[in-house]
């Protein structure tokens, strides 16, 4: 079981500390236990009560009335409401309600009605992503379970790979050339496999490798292929302490390759030595915007 704080809450749902704390004296929607200093600490089911409120009242629904709903009733309350597709955090919070709940149909329904409206490449960079980055502070909190991000994880990979499906087979003659991978022991597969949508949707070429790679692969696959650029995300792998030598024996295998690499380890290294051709985009958005400048068409 989870314990939050009511910053916690703030940053996972996107309510004030001050509105949380009015809902809970005014109409008792939470009832947090206290420290013995008298500080607040709250459940799972206050997150799940909260996200499921913030929905609601996202759609216009009045505090109030809310506040008079019966657990069941709330639920019932959220699924039914209407979705406005320019209203990010409401979904945000649905999906982060439906996760905690382990509620697959309503992931999927979620997740199905965002692509269909907003697209999928917007779907993923205006819902999905901010709802991965409060996944991840719930991380933080020990408050989401296994069983939960596998859940999570298993929904986008299909998503994903039937978004790219879907696009059409084969890139025109000419077109930048890609690898992507990840390595050894990592399996952190969904912003690769969203880089390999982005990529194919802009008519480049791209030879997805996907998880757990031996390096040692690479200097053949670079010497066949010829790619323009090499690309992985580096999540959990390698140590830390071993990133350097990962990075310097990646240039080496391909050298003629522009470098890029993506992810939470690459970024919390900022003493990390880039190679001349290496590039580490902070963000998906600048992963894209490298993408668009390169250009889909080889020199």
């Amino acid at each position: 079981m989870g314990q939050f704080s009511i910053s916690d809450l703030e940053n996972i749902s996107g309510i004030k500390a001050h509105t949380i704390r009015m809902w809970e004296q005014r109409y008792g929607i939470l009832t947090p236990e206290r420290t013995p200093t008298n500080i607040r600490s709250y459940r799972d089911d206050d997150l799940r009560r909260l996200l499921n409120v913030a929905t609601l009242c996202g759609q216009g629904h009045r505090i109030s009335k809310i506040a008079r709903l019966s657990e069941q009733e709330l639920a019932s309350a959220v699924i039914s409401c209407s979705t406005d597709i320019h209203d990010y955090a409401q979904q945000v919070n649905s999906l982060l309600a439906a996760m905690l709940d382990l509620d697959e149909p309503r992931l999927y329904r979620l997740l199905t009605d965002a692509v269909q409206q907003l697209g999928f490449e917007s779907a993923i960079m205006q819902v999905v992503y901010p709802f991965l980055q409060r996944v991840g502070i719930l991380w933080l909190t020990g408050s989401v379970h296994p069983a939960q991000e596998h859940l999570v994880t298993n929904i986008l990979r299909q998503k994903m790979l039937a978004a790219t499906d879907a696009l059409p087979p084969a890139s025109p003659a000419g077109a930048r050339r890609w690898v992507l991978f990840l390595p050894e022991g990592e399996l952190h597969e969904l912003a690769l496999l969203f880089m390999n949508y982005a990529l194919r949707a802009r008519a480049h070429h791209v030879l997805y490798l996907g998880q757990n790679l031996p390096a040692e692969e690479l200097l053949s696959v670079c010497r066949t292929y010829h790619p323009h650029a090499v690309c992985t995300v580096l999540t959990a792998m390698p140590e830390r302490d071993q990133l350097q030598s990962f990075v310097d024996d990646l240039a080496q295998r391909c050298p003629d390759a522009a470098l890029v690499l993506y992810g939470p380890l690459v970024q919390a290294q900022p003493s990390l030595v880039l190679p001349p051709r290496a590039v580490r985009p902070y963000l998906m958005t600048d992963f894209l915007a490298l993408v668009e400048q390169l250009g889909p068409q080889a020199e």
